[in-house]
């Protein structure tokens, strides 16, 4: 059919000018319209308000509205990951710990001085030519056999040495001459520092047997500290060839070391107790050890109902070097913990009776992102040397001697050996102990990574020990009950047993109220939205909704905007190009005006927000308005003023 008028018109002018560009506004454009129509109240305030100075304000708080939103938002997602933490308390019936009881002597030195005759002499040599000391007639004898295995040309490598003011010069304690001594000098004593005598330094020098050059000198300002420590160097290799079984015989047997034991009222003997054999610490024996498969457990605190045992020390068969303290050590774990005994026992004294309170507490910490700790150690890259569960002291343990063994060719002895691995002995790794004492140093300064890599586990049990100390036996019954436990000791022993050969140990819980420490997480996804939404509505009075609307016009409306000039400038640009090497004049076409210019874009167009922009303002002359009714024309005989005919005659009637 025939076109509209309107339409026809409409037809004609898209003809002549055709639109290319599409109808787009510009920046300024869309942000006007966006602070007009958009919930925020600041934004709005910003275009509507009268006056620079009142407009600067607006602009000045919303900007400031704007940083704090993000500023708070900030710390809410940084403290997402916080936890809260929580105790309880119960009172139950609860598992008696596993505890580990060690002679602090590791071996019978009557049993040991075999092996030891040669470094026992050596020692003795040291102290007379330093100290004068003397024992007078020898106690050691020797062996002829077993002397020449100790190795006598071993102590003539590393010999103890005086050293004479901080020079460089030492006496051998071997030959009595002076030498020079190379090296760094490694201080195992800080109180050197303040060591006004520098004529009691005594140390000893270890250098790498593939490079003689290298060397590290160890100096102790305490002559007690010097000897010891060599000793123990030297001893660790000898105790290193033994064989095992030769160690466990060599050691304390369940019946040398437990006199009587109790147990929640109840008597109990060595078959309630596991033997544990530890290189440091020799045969150590763990009550309710779990190896069974039953834990006993109190349903009554108080020192009666714990364990009580009576132990034999045997003061006179310690080895005199090696140990300078006299007593048990115990150590009060979970079943499922190895027992440092080295690190965190607890020193029980003779000629008295000992008891040690227990407080329990079980503790657990939220693994990451909440905290750096490990729920099981498996996703720690160190293998656990130790066939007990995880825990920081194993993986550090395990972790130097893996590097021991990488290192030096040789595992250190105080701790469990790794697969295809031996024990370091001077004979078979001559190299060993300068390569342990350089190794050691750098574990100490956090230097191999080991602290690094470790990490806590989440999960642990911990016994608080509160330790009083009374003297017993006491002198009115020391008479008697010495009398009867060397009569239940039996034919073991022949002699009345010393009160300095005894100690008694009381382990009970004070109370039994387990106490569980536990994390939990502070914030969830709904707490940390509902926060979100109250910063934006306390200082934007914004939603969900807004945050999408300024996502949408601030990126992809803005960036749409950018795109369109750009691709309009481009192809501006080519059709100039093209223009100028053919040499047509410009089409009218090319004069049309761009975005909302154009006068044919806002053509049977729906209003969008430029085109709303562009309605005409209100003109200053006020608009006519329909006039107020004139009441006068209600009036009949105004409002008609030539009468009808046949109305005239009625009237005449």
């Amino acid at each position: 059919g025939a076109m509209a008028p309107g339409k026809k018109i409409t037809a004609r002018i898209k003809r002549t000018l055709p639109v290319k560009g599409p109808q787009a506004p510009t920046l300024s454009e869309l942000m006007r319209w966006y602070c007009l129509n958009t919930n925020t109240h600041g934004c709005r305030r910003i275009v509507v308000s009268r006056g620079r100075l009142r407009r600067f304000i607006w602009i000045l708080l919303t900007l400031s509205a704007v940083g704090l939103i993000l500023w708070q938002c900030a710390e809410l997602l940084m403290n997402y990951y916080s936890a809260s933490v929580s105790v309880t308390v119960q009172f139950q019936k609860l598992p008696f710990p596993a505890v580990t009881i060690c002679n602090i002597n590791p071996y019978k030195y009557s049993s040991m001085k075999d092996y030891l005759s040669e470094l026992d002499k050596e020692t003795k040599k040291a102290l007379e030519t330093f100290y004068g000391f003397s024992e007078g007639k020898s106690k050691v004898r020797r062996s002829v056999d077993e002397g020449n295995s100790t190795g006598s040309d071993f102590f003539k490598q590393i010999p103890l040495l005086k050293f004479e003011d901080f020079s460089k010069t030492a006496t051998d304690l071997r030959s009595g001459q002076k030498r020079k001594i190379e090296g760094s000098v490694f201080h195992k004593d800080s109180s050197i520092v303040n060591s006004g005598d520098s004529n009691d330094i005594i140390g000893f020098q270890l250098c790498d047997a593939n490079n003689s050059s290298e060397c590290a000198l160890y100096t102790f300002s305490s002559g007690v500290n010097a000897i010891q420590e060599w000793y123990k160097l030297h001893y660790m290799n000898i105790m290193a060839q033994i064989p095992l079984e030769t160690k466990e015989k060599l050691s304390y047997s369940a019946d040398d070391l437990l006199l009587t034991c109790f147990f929640d009222g109840l008597s109990c003997d060595k078959r309630h107790f596991t033997r544990f054999h530890h290189p440091l610490h020799g045969n150590c024996y763990t009550f309710n050890s779990g190896e069974n498969g039953t834990i006993l457990s109190t349903s009554t605190g108080g020192s009666e109902y714990g364990l009580q045992v009576v132990l034999y020390i045997d003061e006179a068969d310690y080895n005199p070097f090696l140990v300078t303290s006299t007593g048990a050590k115990i150590i009060v774990h979970d079943q499922n913990e190895y027992p440092f005994i080295e690190d965190i026992g607890t020193e029980i004294e003779t000629a008295a009776a000992t008891s040690i309170g227990m407080h329990f507490t079980r503790s657990h910490k939220l693994s990451k992102p909440y905290s750096d700790c490990t729920e099981t150690g498996a996703d720690i890259p160190v293998e656990n040397l130790y066939n007990k569960s995880y825990s920081l002291q194993i993986c550090l343990h395990s972790c130097f001697q893996k590097a021991m063994v990488d290192s030096c060719g040789c595992a250190q002895y105080a701790q469990p050996l790794p697969a295809g691995a031996e024990y370091c002995n001077y004979k078979k790794n001559p190299n060993w102990m300068y390569c342990y004492y350089r190794l050691h140093e750098k574990f100490v300064k956090e230097q191999l990574g080991c602290q690094q890599i470790c990490k806590d586990a989440c999960s642990f049990k911990e016994w608080a020990l509160t330790t009083s100390i009374a003297q017993w036996p006491s002198t009115v019954s020391e008479d008697w009950m010495l009398r009867v436990l060397s009569w239940d000791k039996g034919q073991k022993i022949n002699k009345k047993l010393n009160k300095t050969d005894l100690a008694n140990l009381m382990v009970f819980y004070k109370d039994l109220n387990e106490r569980f420490i536990s994390e939990n997480p502070a914030n969830t996804l709904v707490i940390l939205l509902s926060n979100f939404g109250g910063q934006l509505g306390l200082w934007m009075s914004c939603s969900v909704v807004c945050v999408i609307e300024i996502i949408e016009v601030f990126f992809i409306d803005s960036l749409s905007i950018v795109m369109r000039r750009q691709w309009q400038k481009a192809k501006k640009w080519w059709n100039d190009r093209k223009r100028d090497r053919s040499g047509k004049p410009p089409e009218a076409s090319d004069l049309e005006r761009q975005g909302h210019d154009n006068p044919v874009c806002i053509d049977e167009d729906l209003p969008t927000f430029n085109t709303a922009l562009r309605l005409p303002l209100p003109q200053d002359n006020p608009l006519p308005r329909t006039p107020p009714p004139n009441y006068s024309t209600l009036r009949l005989e105004t409002a008609f003023t030539e009468q009808l005919p046949d109305t005239l005659e009625v009237g005449q009637h």
